[in-house]
């Protein structure tokens, strides 16, 4: 794999490793720590069909360079979109003016190394034709509508993407990766003959090419969960409001875990002293019901990746294991400030962004306890299926999400659908009230995108079904 990206990231603009070895060393020679190259190019194409129409179709392509250069806590960052060397020494030259020691100029010898590969290299873009792409959203149009005449609406999508990263560092790291992405999604609205209308949506996808995606044949399971959810929510009544039983879904419901618990376990708001989870590593922080853990080595996932941003191969970091706090997610930057090692988790949305501490696929691992005891166990609460979005404050854990999927559970059994609900609580105390932890984990269809310091990025996230004994549940019932 490293030959295939270096013939295109370097030998096509005249760089070798002699090129990378020398800017290295130049980017250490003002008297900095460490100092890394990132070199990517990325192409993406975009197919969004409204009622059998084509809306847009786009292709895009970037490359280009990201030099980063630290010296204790401070870091300079240059990026360049030329891939030659005097693009990459301009670059250099700027990122490493933050250290001024005037220190001896350091030499530096990058190691090749290879990995295990847990998704194909296999170019997503090139092996399914335009035309069998629009025939497929076409048909998923129809075949939505047909399922019933209340559906009004349908918007189907498909995006792909091929990216090829280098990374090149100081501590001898000089690794490749090629990573296919594509997801598939459907979005649909439903009218009732009293004007009512309701959203359906659904999709999915992973590190795969669309010759896989469309041999799993997941258009016609995303239909049936688009249609399903618009037409259960026309028959939705009035969510209750006050503290109770609540019980997650399993599954896509882990987005909470994600955003309440998930960036308060990554380490460049542990260092800084600013997540509730700071200080508190071999602390009980949770129900001994949960084991949390983050893995960027799982084949295919959306969050996977075979190395990170920095070179570091991906792995299963146990982050709570049976409630007590094991450790955080790590880049090389937080890793080194702490004392610890990389986990895999430095990630960057591109060569023109500084790589930080980000998730990959975290999940909650599977407890004891059968689905179907779960919700007997509740006599009146709510059953979350499937969430529409939020908002958290991460030094906190603070949330507020909205249900696009909820049903009340009255004696132990999922009655009627309920519209409006929102869940209201913060991610530590959440934790400690999680009494049953179901045996069904699943992980999320492959839609996840994460935000971050003004970068996006591809998440995986997941769950077994799991209650929470008390849990603030804002409604719209008066």
């Amino acid at each position: 794999m490293l030959n295939k990206v270096k013939a295109q990231l370097l030998e096509a603009g005249g760089l070798g490793e002699s090129n990378l070895n020398n800017a290295l060393s130049q980017a250490l020679a003002n008297g900095a720590d460490f100092a890394d190259l990132y070199f990517q190019s990325s192409r993406l194409e975009s197919w969004v069909l409204e009622d059998t129409k084509v809306k847009s179709g786009s292709h895009s392509i970037d490359q280009g360079v990201g030099v980063r250069v630290n010296s204790g806590e401070k870091t300079g960052f240059a990026y360049s979109d030329a891939l030659t060397n005097d693009g990459l020494l301009q670059a250099v030259n700027t990122a490493n003016t933050i250290s001024n020691s005037k220190a001896n100029h350091k030499a530096v010898k990058i190691d090749a190394k290879e990995y295990p590969e847990i998704y194909t290299h296999d170019d997503v873009l090139t092996q399914v034709n335009n035309s069998e792409i629009i025939a497929l959203l076409n048909q998923m149009d129809v075949m939505a509508r047909k399922i019933d005449p209340r559906i009004s609406k349908v918007i189907c999508s498909l995006v792909s993407s091929q990216e090829n990263i280098l990374v090149a560092a100081t501590d001898g790291t000089y690794a490749a990766d090629i990573r296919p992405m594509c997801k598939l999604s459907i979005q649909v609205i439903a009218n009732d003959s009293k004007g009512r209308s309701e959203i359906g949506f659904s999709g999915g996808g992973g590190r795969m090419t669309l010759q896989q995606l469309f041999s799993q044949r997941v258009d016609e399971k995303f239909i049936n969960q688009a249609v399903q959810s618009a037409l259960t929510n026309l028959e939705a009544v009035a969510a209750p409001a006050g503290v109770m039983p609540v019980v997650l879904g399993a599954g896509w419901p882990g987005v909470l875990l994600h955003e309440a618990i998930g960036h308060g376990l990554e380490g460049d708001f542990n260092r800084k002293g600013t997540s509730a989870f700071a200080g508190k590593i071999g602390q009980k922080v949770a129900s001994e019901q949960c084991t949390i853990v983050d893995s960027g080595n799982l084949p295919n996932r959306r969050g996977s990746l075979n190395i990170d941003d920095e070179g570091t191969p991906t792995q299963e970091t146990v982050l709570i294991e049976d409630g007590i706090l094991k450790g955080y997610m790590q880049d090389k930057l937080n890793a080194r400030l702490m004392g610890v090692k990389s986990t895999g988790n430095g990630r960057r949305e591109s060569f023109a962004h500084l790589p930080i501490p980000r998730m990959t696929n975290t999940y909650m691992k599977n407890g004891k306890y059968e689905h179907e005891e779960i919700i007997a166990s509740v006599k009146k609460g709510i059953y979350a299926e499937n969430f529409r979005g939020g908002q958290v404050d991460i030094t906190n854990g603070k949330f507020v999400f909205s249900a696009s999927d909820a049903f009340l559970i009255e004696n132990g059994k999922i009655t009627k659908p309920v519209k409006g609900v929102t869940l209201i609580g913060d991610g530590p105390t959440v934790l400690t009230k999680v009494s049953m932890v179901g045996n069904n984990l699943e992980f999320d269809q492959g839609m996840g995108v994460c935000g971050k310091d003004g970068q996006n990025l591809a998440v995986g996230i997941g769950q077994p079904t799991l209650k929470v004994d008390e849990l603030t549940v804002g409604g719209t019932e008066f």
